[in-house]
């Protein structure tokens, strides 16, 4: 793990507070952009030119509108043929590549350059050879108005999370045959990289802890190049806390708002496709990203749908209590509206249009919801999946389960087979992996992703003594990997599993955190050992990331966001950024391999527990479905992309 000094100026009181997004915004649009305007010139528009990588990096932090704002009124992809506007000046947001510089240089070189000046910016730092490249060319030198490195080559996936944007990072870094690979050095190398802006954006400088392989804690345990990928990746950045990833949370069923719609609805991202009735009657898809700029899907998205559900109930109930006409088609259905009934209100009340369009897709939503949990049984799942974890349930439920619920989806089943196998790793190996293949009618195609845990941690193929049996007779000791947690409020039945990074995080925050494992690549100063939460007058940060895995779907510790018009692009962050409840200092958490929906959430927990901004990032966004995928692929062949599987 990772905790970190920091000598930062730029938050030196609490006072001052900005969030991660906030901080990352602003330095796209004002650092960046709105920099070129300092002598502003006659041709105050500008194009912006970004490539791929780039692209990525603004959109998933500004939008259109912003960039407008800021004199932006082209905006062209760099490795496209582009229209020549020789009045205009260019913004290029690009990384340092050297066909990206080629590039750039082709576009301002020779008589007729595609635009007057260029103001270049650079996502991580530039050679000295691609500098000294640029320089010797002395046609373009004087059309070039500003060459920085802006150090911002992340992605904000969260108002507290990013990404580096390493899809198959399980695969290069934990596969079969991959050791010291192309593959495996340019992932791990570009994953430091990236995670290093996240640092020098906020002007913070960490104090890293890692994970220590087990053979620095049991001589008797044999190293393997995958347990050295934390002592490789904090010696290649030590800005950063990295431990191995827990193999429950990307597969149990999370039970929150968010969660849920990422894991059942079949959406791309962060987008959602649902039908609406128009005026004449017809059907037709609208589509709506679910993101922070929807108060709605930030009051709800860290809840329990249990919780969700009752809230979503309650303001269509304050809605109708304060308008005439919502109460006559309120009460017409005994206070009950479908989605349909609302569609027909946002028509007749088009003064709420905005109030109702999004209550109206929320609406949409959560029905879609119930009616996945009851197609799919998932209460009856999820209860058993909670009960292994805590070693409320063994074999024998899990046999009757399997027997029992025929129709349970081949994906279900995999996931109770992973869950058990994390726990009982030694049931799975050999012939016993046949067996269960048998009873849950997997293919051995399903079961690579069972198999696969051990590249990650679980030791599947650890020769036992004894045999086996499918039957469970004896009654055994309890044996569950997670211990029941202290609730300060009444938590839903299937919320009981909690994350790793929780444990962790806090463990860090109390100076509980092991040293032996966990090491540190650099000791921390005497300003940090205090946690910076104990009445402090200066607030310093600190940085800690780590990867671990476990999930627990919180129940009621979610409180409502609020915002001042809901709608603004920054209107949520503006909130985020004022708190003047966050005294203490930063703590990072990176998980290599992919990050899940309920460690994001427990980065906006702990950031009110603790008081100190959890900043939480990873290779990628996963998804159940997208782990189970990943995990096919450790030991498949080179050649195998994810287009192949199918589950």
């Amino acid at each position: 793990m990772a905790d970190g000094d920091s000598s930062s100026t730029s938050s030196s009181s609490y006072g001052d507070f900005k969030a991660f997004r906030q901080v990352t915004r602003e330095r796209l649009l004002h650092e960046m952009l709105r920099s070129t305007k300092a002598n502003e010139s006659k041709s105050s528009w500008k194009v912006l030119i970004m490539d791929k990588v780039t692209t990525k990096v603004m959109s998933y932090t500004c939008k259109m509108a912003d960039i407008t704002e800021e004199g932006i009124s082209v905006v062209e992809d760099l490795n496209r043929r582009r229209q020549p506007f020789p009045a205009m000046e260019a913004v290029y947001f690009i990384q340092p590549s050297k066909e990206n510089v080629i590039t750039f240089m082709s576009d301002m070189s020779g008589n007729s350059p595609l635009y007057k000046k260029a103001y270049v910016f650079f996502s991580s730092p530039i050679s000295k050879d691609l500098v000294g490249h640029i320089k010797r060319d002395i046609s373009i030198l004087s059309r070039i108005a500003a060459l920085r490195e802006m150090n911002l080559e992340y992605f904000c996936i969260d108002s507290q999370g990013f990404s580096t944007d390493h899809e198959m990072a399980l695969e290069q870094l934990f596969g079969e045959h991959n050791e010291n690979s192309r593959d495996y050095e340019v992932c791990l190398n570009t994953m430091a990289s990236r995670l290093a802006t996240v640092f020098a954006s906020l002007k913070e400088f960490p104090v890293v802890r890692f994970r220590a392989a087990r053979s620095a804690m049991d001589a008797t345990t044999t190293t393997t190049f995958r347990d050295l990928i934390p002592t490789k990746f904090a010696a290649a950045l030590w800005d950063c806390l990295v431990k191995y990833r827990s193999t429950i949370a990307p597969v149990i069923h999370e039970w929150t708002y968010d969660a849920m719609c990422h894991d059942l609805l079949n959406m791309e991202g962060n987008k959602y496709v649902y039908e609406i009735t128009t005026q004449s009657g017809k059907m037709e898809k609208k589509e709506v990203l679910l993101e922070e700029h929807d108060p709605v899907w930030s009051e709800l998205r860290d809840l329990h749908f249990g919780d969700a559900s009752m809230r979503l109930h309650d303001k269509m109930s304050q809605f109708g209590s304060k308008n005439k006409a919502a109460q006559i088609r309120l009460g017409r259905d005994g206070n009950e509206l479908s989605t349909r009934d609302m569609q027909k209100m946002v028509q007749a009340l088009p003064q709420y249009s905005d109030q109702l369009d999004k209550l109206s897709l929320h609406v949409d939503i959560a029905a879609k919801l119930n009616q996945k949990i009851k197609e799919q049984g998932l209460s009856d799942i999820g209860h058993l999946e909670q009960d292994l974890v805590f070693g409320d349930a063994g074999a024998k439920e899990l046999i009757n389960m399997l027997k029992t619920k025929e129709d349970m989806t081949a994906e279900n089943k995999l996931r109770l087979l992973m869950i058990y196998a994390a726990i009982h790793p030694e049931k799975i190996d050999g012939v016993k992996s046949l067996q269960w293949t048998q009873l849950a009618r997997l293919s051995s195609e399903d079961m690579n992703a069972v198999k696969n845990m051990e590249y990650i941690g679980a030791p599947i193929s650890k020769k036992q003594s004894g045999g086996f049996s499918l039957k469970f007779g004896t009654h055994k000791k309890k044996h569950g990997i997670r211990k029941e947690r202290n609730q300060d409020e009444e938590a839903w039945q299937l919320s009981r599993f909690y994350p790793m990074i929780e444990e962790l995080i806090e463990s860090l925050h109390n100076g509980e955190l092991s040293k032996e494992e966990y090491p540190c690549m650099n000791e921390p100063s005497s300003t940090f050992q205090s946690n910076g939460t104990n009445g402090a007058s200066v607030r310093s940060t600190n940085s800690l990331v780590h990867s671990v895995r476990t999930s627990k779907p919180a129940s009621t510790w979610a409180r409502p966001r609020h915002s001042d018009d809901g709608y603004s692009s920054d209107s949520t962050l503006r909130h985020a950024a004022s708190d003047p409840m966050i005294l203490g200092k930063r703590i990072y958490v990176f998980i290599i391999g992919g990050v899940t929906r309920s460690e994001l959430r427990v980065a906006h927990k702990l950031t009110r527990k603790l008081k100190r901004e959890v900043v939480l990032g990873s290779t990628s966004v996963d998804d159940p479905h997208q782990f189970i995928t990943k995990l096919k692929l450790l030991n498949a062949f080179a050649d195998l992309s994810l287009d192949d599987l199918e589950i």
